[in-house]
């Protein structure tokens, strides 16, 4: 490395006293090589040679060439209406959501698991409407610190 000059510098400088021709080209900012399309330009006599093919091969096969779909008329948007809040999402008192649960003295960890499980997948913020995801919300605590409860004594038990 010369004093004041980084390596690549340094190589820059050398590649110019090696070659001193390549310095009167004039910059090009184009990859060499890739001077054709990547993809090739379709001429409108290609869709006709392939639904001569395509007929040509349903001849032999003895069928008729299926038609093109048409199109589907446009609908019309469709009136959107006030979400309306499932019955389950309204029990929010703690007894109530114990007693969906059923949890009782014969609960395994996985039962338990479980049954976390399924309450989430019946009741979980993300799938219910805006409107609603409080309540959820309420419900997921409860059920939540209900079974984690129900796991601390089973951990008692086991202890024991």
């Amino acid at each position: 490395m010369l004093f004041g000059q980084s390596v690549f510098q340094s190589v820059l400088e050398r590649l110019k006293e090696e070659h001193p021709e390549v310095e009167d080209e004039e910059p090009s900012y184009r990859v060499r090589g890739l001077g054709a399309a990547f993809v090739a330009a379709q001429s409108p006599s290609d869709d006709v040679r392939a639904s001569g093919v395509m007929s040509a091969y349903m001849d032999i096969a003895g069928e008729t060439p299926p038609s093109p779909p048409e199109p589907e008329p446009a609908e019309e948007p469709a009136i959107e209406q006030e979400p309306v809040m499932p019955a389950h999402l309204s029990r929010i008192d703690p007894q109530e959501v114990s007693e969906e649960l059923a949890l009782s003295e014969d609960e395994t960890v996985a039962s338990l698991h479980e049954k976390r499980r399924l309450f989430a997948k019946a009741n979980h913020p993300d799938s219910v409407a805006a409107e609603f995801r409080d309540n959820a919300n309420i419900r997921m605590m409860i059920a939540n610190l209900l079974i984690d409860e129900a796991l601390r004594r089973l951990k008692k038990q086991d202890t024991r």
